[in-house]
């Protein structure tokens, strides 16, 4: 059949009309507890690095709130689509009537552990009394952890000095020995190790089972924008499963995206290191990303005993795995 330039060019324009326009990129603002561009938050600027965001069709916009209980006020209220705290976070604000649940956890660990200059003499949780400690601040989950810890040693936060210094302040303020130790995140104790200050650690997990970084959602942003907060969470876990495949490979690529971190590949991989041990590795493999009900009502549980928060809530109503496939 003989093809003419009249026949090619209609068919051209009937594939056109009968092909769907692509919808334009759904819109998603993401609030951080602290500066996006800490090596905490290194899974999230890989998925935009990777375009794994816009794969999923989302164009998404980073802001930075202040501490992990903040940014689920802000998400609770709906002055942002989705936010990042602990796996605990939900259940700390969720009684002040703000709906907010997670909806993934990045890793099976806790996202914090206690550490202490060793010349501190901090032997034992019992020997934090009369010591000065440092958080982000008073509304950061860091800080609640830390009041799980003091209350697991029968310990009052009135027995020693509990200081709001910043995300700065918490690696500054230990290296001038301004102050004995911090609820920290792997990079802030390699931060303080690497200026030769000798660290003693005190790990979360064996007196509180506290849990991983968690991506946070309304139950209003879940039930009207479902198809956005899967495509947010698959983007976020795929750039977490590459960052524990080949942490020297996703350290580059972040470097490349994050300015504030040029010609720091070799620091930064070695951070990185520690996330993938003692924060992201997760048994059986297929759990990562998901919530244990368990482990969520343990530490419910817990905090009500000593008085962390004063209600418990539904633990159903704190999670959802529906969007970790």
């Amino acid at each position: 059949m003989h093809i003419t330039r009249r026949t090619a060019i209609g068919g051209m324009m009937a594939a056109a009309v009968a092909r769907p326009a692509l919808a334009a990129p759904e819109p998603v603002t993401y609030l951080f507890p602290a500066p996006s561009f800490l090596p905490a938050f290194i899974p999230f600027q890989l998925a935009v690095k990777r375009n794994y965001f816009a794969d999923n069709n989302l164009a998404v916009t980073y802001r930075t709130g202040r501490g992990g209980a903040d940014v689920a006020t802000q998400v609770g209220a709906g002055n942002v689509d989705m936010g990042g705290g602990v796996g605990e976070t939900s259940m700390i604000v969720r009684p002040n009537d703000l709906p907010v649940r997670g909806v993934a956890l990045l890793g099976s660990h806790p996202l914090f552990q206690l550490v202490t200059r060793k010349e501190s003499g901090i032997k034992t949780l019992a020997d934090l009394r009369g010591k000065k400690l440092g958080v982000i601040g008073y509304q950061d989950t860091g800080y609640y952890a830390l009041l799980a810890v003091l209350a697991s040693a029968n310990l009052k936060r009135s027995d020693l000095e509990v200081q709001a210094v910043g995300p700065a302040g918490v690696t500054q303020l230990m290296i001038a020995k301004s102050i004995d130790g911090i609820v920290a995140v792997p990079e802030w104790a390699d931060t303080i190790e690497s200026a030769g200050i000798a660290l003693d650690y005190f790990p979360i997990e064996p007196v509180l089972p506290a849990m991983a970084q968690a991506i946070l959602a309304s139950d209003k942003v879940i039930k009207e924008r479902p198809a956005v907060v899967r495509g947010f969470v698959k983007a976020v876990m795929q750039s977490l499963r590459d960052c524990m495949a080949d942490p020297a490979a996703a350290a580059r690529d972040y470097v490349a995206a994050t300015p504030q971190h040029t010609g720091k590949e070799v620091e930064i991989e070695r951070i990185l290191r520690r996330y993938v041990t003692q924060v992201y590795a997760t048994q059986p493999a297929s759990a990562l990303g998901k919530f244990d009900p368990a482990r969520l009502k343990t530490v419910q549980s817990f905090y009500v005993e000593n008085n962390i928060i004063k209600t418990a809530v539904p633990v159903a109503d704190l999670y959802t795995n529906e969007f970790v496939s």
